[in-house]
């Protein structure tokens, strides 16, 4: 009796630890509010890992299975996913690579009983746990791992459909090629600087001490963000779109060096280990703490949309605006077509079986946040809501697939930072003057791509990310893009050379944005801000470019738009922001595509 009651109390174990993991995977990952259940299914999988631990020969006699370990450990993996996704912390994002990296190494879902190995269950957990793998790498940019992994996968996949010919693996096969196609938009420029805020790369010693001086009447801190695509056809894993990654990236610390120094440990075939622990089946928890830079501010929390509905999209700002912190401002972006385009055929989209989005159909209304609001613009006059709206939805349907900027009017009861990347985007200028209580920063994308080359111009942008997200982001990998550039590590110094050039524009004009009499407060309470002052820079340097590029057509359409106005002293037409535009292109040998009047 005494033998049977391990592995009873084993799988009691389990079944208790999966209860309380389906809660937590259905619960909204935006909003400020505590996650109280989150503690207790992390300490119901800590005492499951435990048991199997001390207990793991009496249940091996009884019949387990290494695979069964290997689940276990992918189910903490995947918590602490979740709760990444939930509070943006990196110490979760790290630690979730730490159990899948341990599932790895030591073939949890390898090596197996041939019953096992026939089993079509267990194939698919080992295909969820690649997938889910793939995607904290991604993330964390581990792109050699990323590499890796996509190679077992692909193996792994062809073998599924030898294996089990009865069963369709389409689904797997779709996910294979939505990592494909993704590394294949940056893979270039994979060992070039991190999109992620670095302090060695980000802050200029020379504007240093204007940045630590300035202060604004008020100052608000970067706390939450809504982070949302919608295109035909874009670059996706998962319900991550290149965008989206981009700008997930953008918004967050680059985590201490150390991570990617950590000891490797050597695993034999009998799967025990060299590392400190003992037990074959030991994972070390506190790893990460060894890893995390405590001297970082915290990234801000962000909730990331997946092709939302109108509605989807509103009540879930609704849910972030009202828990939104005093002192505290927050950034939406929004990227999806406009309205004004040809209709469409609807697009029948696979869904994965990798998780990274709100669950929308969890989300509660918030009805003071959906009060009637006149539909007006910048002049206090009327607007038509069917002239000027973004496209959310496979199909146009009589304006429920349509988000208005009146829509975004309720939200700017509370401080906001809009970034809207849309051929219609100007429409949205209407949202200067007619804000709710708190005025609005508003930097708005130009209606079309820029290209050196006609034939790019042509192109469908949606494949390769947007142009005006990837200044954002990625300056230099954007004027790369618009000179029809090719990358290679052989570009290493060239690229190094313009990154000294621009950082060296941004010391100047972040200077120049601290000790200016005539910055607007909507700039100038978040200019405290690095998060969001990187991204001013990279506005002004993005607005630059493109307005001093020569082209056939000249209009507004390829110029982005930022309300309110920042000074005249860093305008395109500013002499000392065209210098700088010109040395980039002489370095690049590309002047003879631009002009400048300011010279």
């Amino acid at each position: 009796m005494a033998e049977d009651a391990v592995p009873k109390t084993f799988r009691a174990l389990v079944e208790s630890a999966e209860r309380k993991f389906a809660k937590v995977r259905d619960a909204p990952s935006y909003g400020r509010g505590p996650n109280h259940y989150f503690p207790k299914v992390f300490k119901a999988y800590m005492k499951l890992w435990d048991y199997q631990q001390k207990n793991r020969s009496k249940l091996v006699e009884s019949g387990l299975q290494r695979w069964e370990i290997g689940e276990i450990a992918s189910r903490i993996g995947q918590l602490y996913f979740v709760q990444y996704m939930r509070t943006s912390e990196a110490r979760f994002l790290l630690e979730s690579y730490i159990f899948y990296e341990a599932i790895l190494n030591r073939g949890y879902f390898e090596g197996s009983s041939f019953k096992a190995l026939k089993d079509r269950g267990l194939r698919f957990k080992e295909l969820r746990f690649y997938a889910r793998f793939l995607l904290v790498s991604l993330i964390l940019n581990r792109w050699e791992m990323v590499k890796l992994l996509l190679d077992r996968f692909k193996a792994l996949v062809e073998d599924s459909k030898a294996q089990f010919p009865d069963t369709t693996f389409k689904e797997w096969k779709v996910v294979m090629q939505e990592m494909v196609r993704f590394m294949k938009v940056d893979s270039a420029f994979s060992n070039t600087r991190p999109l992620r805020y670095c302090a060695i790369f980000d802050s200029y010693p020379s504007s240093l001490p204007y940045v630590a001086r300035f202060h604004a009447k008020k100052v608000l801190k970067l706390r939450d963000a809504l982070l949302m695509s919608y295109h035909r056809n874009e670059v996706k894993f998962a319900e991550l779109t290149t965008d989206t990654f981009r700008m997930l990236q953008c918004l967050e610390w680059e985590p201490s060096g150390s991570f990617y120094q950590k000891q490797t440990v050597e695993f034999h075939d009998n799967g025990t280990s060299t590392d400190q622990s003992a037990t074959s089946g030991l994972i070390d928890i506190n790893l990460v703490a060894d890893m995390t830079d405590p001297s970082l501010p915290p990234n801000p929390k962000k909730a990331v949309l997946y092709r939302p509905s109108a509605t989807q999209l509103l009540a879930v700002l609704a849910a972030i605006c009202d828990e939104l912190p005093p002192e505290s401002v927050m950034l939406i972006y929004i990227a999806a077509s406009g309205d004004s385009g040809q209709t469409t055929v609807p697009h029948k989209q696979i869904s994965g079986s990798v998780r990274t989005s709100v669950k929308l159909n969890t989300v509660h209304e918030r009805s003071n946040y959906f009060m009637p609001e006149t539909h007006v613009n910048g002049k206090g006059s009327s607007s038509h809501p069917s002239e000027s709206s973004i496209w959310l939805g496979p199909t146009r349907n009589a304006g429920s697939n349509n988000l208005f900027p009146a829509d975004l009017i309720p939200f700017t009861r509370r401080p906001a930072f809009f970034i809207i990347d849309s051929d219609n985007s100007h429409s949205f200028k209407v949202l200067h003057g007619a804000e709710r209580g708190e005025p609005a920063a508003l930097l708005l994308s130009p209606l079309r791509p820029t290209f050196k080359s006609q034939s790019e111009s042509s192109a469908d942008i949606t494949q390769n990310g947007s142009q005006f997200t990837l200044f954002l982001t990625a300056p230099l990998r954007a004027c790369w893009q618009i000179f029809g550039l090719t990358f290679s590590d052989d570009d290493a110094d060239l690229m190094e050379d313009a990154e000294s050039i621009v950082s060296g524009a941004f010391a100047e004009w972040e200077t120049i944005l601290c000790t200016t009499t005539t910055l607007d407060l909507v700039w100038a309470q978040v200019l405290s801000e690095p998060l969001l002052r990187r991204i001013i820079l990279r506005f002004i340097f993005c607005r630059s470019v493109l307005t001093c590029f020569r082209r056939r057509e000249e209009n507004d359409h390829y110029v982005p738009v930022c309300l309110p106005e920042l000074p005249d002293s860093v305008s395109p037409n500013s002499g000392i922001v065209q210098s700088a535009v010109m040395k980039l292109a002489e370095h690049l040998k590309v002047s003879h595509c631009f002009r400048f009047d300011g010279l």
